[in-house]
């Protein structure tokens, strides 16, 4: 699974992307994946909803 970023859209972006302002995940190519989030804090927990930390093992 790849990493996901968090970013915040405003509104003179938000009109010429065509999307809503907010927060949105996206990928390291910059695609949305989730959103628009109405705090960055619901994004981030979006992100670690779809992106679970996995414990590593001990060798």
């Amino acid at each position: 699974m790849q990493n996901l970023l968090h970013r915040h859209v405003q509104v003179a972006e938000s009109l010429r992307l065509g999307v809503e302002s907010g927060w949105y995940s996206t990928k390291i190519s910059g695609t949305f994946v989730t959103g628009p989030h109405p705090t960055e804090a619901e994004c981030l927990h979006k992100i670690a909803e779809l992106n679970p930390v996995v414990p590593k093992r001990k060798a």
